[in-house]
């Protein structure tokens, strides 16, 4: 039996949501949210895959808080879309660690890569649940004209 996106995220059939891309396993969903889609992010501490060389290889909100940091993000406190902003959501498990990061489209929808699995665009209360938890933290920087949704 195969595992659908609707059995590892129930909510998702009753918010909505569209694939966007086929399965990839050249990044995953820290790359995406950073808009790359070339290299697996991870803060795997025997530094396996990519993390920047400035951030700390730990598996924790501070972390990948810090790392957001450097690509001009800071903590905010609503998920809303805010004119001249892009947002990111980082999900957590119920211990605290980071499972998932989406990024906002200019359209006030998410956009996610699912693992090795598809990007879709959802909304943001679509991936909450056992697969990902909830979201911990929402972060915003200024949008550049160099910035594409």
């Amino acid at each position: 039996m195969s595992t659908t996106i609707e059995d590892l995220f129930p909510h998702l059939q009753a918010t909505g949501y569209e694939i966007t891309s086929p399965p990839s396993t050249e990044y995953n969903c820290i790359a995406w949210a950073a808009h790359e889609d070339d290299r697996w992010w991870w803060p795997d501490p025997a530094g396996i895959g990519y993390w920047p060389d400035n951030s700390r290889r730990e598996e924790n909100v501070g972390v990948f808080v810090q790392l957001f940091n450097t690509l001009g993000y800071a903590p905010c406190d609503i998920p809303e879309l805010e004119p001249g902003f892009e947002k990111m959501a980082i999900f957590v498990n119920p211990n605290g660690v980071p499972t998932h990061v989406a990024r906002q489209l200019s359209n006030g929808r998410w956009t996610s890569k699912l693992g090795k699995a598809e990007d879709i665009e959802h909304s943001l209360e679509g991936l909450e649940g056992t697969a990902y938890g909830s979201v911990a933290q929402i972060l915003r920087r200024p949008i550049h004209q160099s910035q594409t949704s």
